[in-house]
C-alpha cells in the first residue's frame, strides 16, 4: 500500500495502476461499516484507493471539528490489512486555496432535513466530493445508505456535472446491538447508548406497522416518536420521504426512506432505513 499526502504523489502512484479503480472516501476514524465499503470496492474493482480527509468546510460553527476523532496510525494499518492500494490523507493545505470556487447544494433538497439542521453542511460536502471523486477519477466510488440524504445529493451531483462515475449505494452496517455504526459513537458514555438504541428500535417499529399494512407516514412517524422521545435529549426529525426525499404522506413500497435525527447527551445521530 501507498501513502499519500498530496495530490501531485497521489497522480503520480495512481498513473502505475492499470485497471478499473474502486473509491471510498472516508474522514477516518474507521469501523466496520467503512471496512465493509473497502471489501466491496475491492470486489467489484481491479484496484482501490481510500482517502482519509476531515473536511472542514463541511463543519458548521459550533460542531465538533477540533475535537472528530482522528485515528491515522489504526487506520493505515486497517487499510493496508484490508487490501487497499493506494492511501490518500491530503492536508487542508492541499485541497484548499483562500479563494475556492464554490459548489452548491441545491436549494430545496441541500436545505431539508439534514440541511435545514445543518445550513450550509452540504456545500462543502458536495465541495469535498467534487474535488476527491476529480483527483482520484474512479470507475465506482461507494457511499453508505446511513448519510441517505448526502448520497442522494452526491448522485444528483454526479447526474448534473456529468461526472464518470459510478456511485454505488452501499448498506448500513449496524453493531450487534443494532445500533448504526459512527466514528461518533465513541462520544457515547454506557447509559447513552443504551438510550440511542431508540434510533434503530424507533425504525423497526415502522417496519413492523408497514409489514401489517399500515402506511399513513403521520401514524408511523407518531409511533417512532414514542420510542424516542422518552430517551433522547432532542428529536431533530421523523421523516418519510421517497427516493428523491419529497415528502410522503403514504408510504410507497421499494420508494420510501424513513429517516431520523436525534441528540443523545451532546452526540448528534442519525439513521435510516430504505423501504
Amino acid at each position: 500500500m501507498v501513502v499519500v499526502n498530496d495530490v501531485k504523489s497521489l497522480k503520480e502512484a495512481k498513473a502505475k495502476l492499470n485497471g478499473t479503480i474502486g473509491f471510498v472516501p472516508t474522514m477516518g476514524a474507521l469501523h466496520e461499516g467503512h471496512i465493509s465499503l473497502i471489501k466491496r470496492a475491492k470486489q467489484e474493482n481491479d484496484f482501490v484507493i481510500v482517502s482519509i480527509f476531515v473536511n472542514p468546510t463541511q463543519f458548521l460553527e459550533g460542531e465538533d471539528l477540533d475535537k472528530y476523532p482522528r485515528k491515522d496510525e489504526a487506520d493505515i494499518a486497517i487499510c493496508k490489512k484490508a487490501g487497499v492500494d493506494i492511501l490518500f490523507m491530503p492536508t487542508i493545505d492541499s485541497i484548499y486555496n483562500k479563494d475556492e470556487l464554490l459548489i452548491s447544494a441545491p436549494k430545496i433538497r441541500g436545505y431539508i432535513l439534514e440541511g435545514a439542521k445543518r445550513p450550509g453542511h452540504f456545500d462543502g460536502v458536495l465541495q469535498i466530493v467534487m474535488k476527491l471523486l476529480n483527483i482520484t477519477t474512479p470507475t465506482n466510488a461507494y457511499f453508505g445508505k446511513k448519510d441517505a440524504q448526502q448520497l442522494a445529493l452526491i448522485t444528483q451531483m454526479v447526474k448534473d456535472y456529468f461526472l464518470d462515475v459510478n456511485i454505488v449505494p452501499c448498506e448500513i452496517i449496524r453493531d450487534k446491538d443494532g445500533l448504526a455504526l459512527s466514528s461518533r459513537n465513541v462520544y457515547l458514555s454506557k447509559e447513552e447508548r443504551k438510550k440511542a438504541l431508540s434510533l434503530s428500535k424507533s425504525l423497526r417499529v415502522a417496519i413492523n406497522l408497514i409489514n401489517k399494512g399500515e402506511l399513513d407516514c403521520s401514524k408511523i412517524k407518531d409511533e417512532m416518536a414514542k420510542i424516542l422521545t422518552p430517551n433522547v435529549t432532542k428529536l431533530d426529525y421523523i421523516a418519510i420521504v421517497d427516493r428523491e426525499f419529497n415528502n410522503l404522506e403514504k408510504v410507497e413500497l421499494n420508494n420510501t426512506i424513513i429517516l431520523v435525527a436525534a441528540f443523545v447527551g451532546t452526540t448528534r445521530l442519525i439513521d435510516n432505513i430504505w423501504v
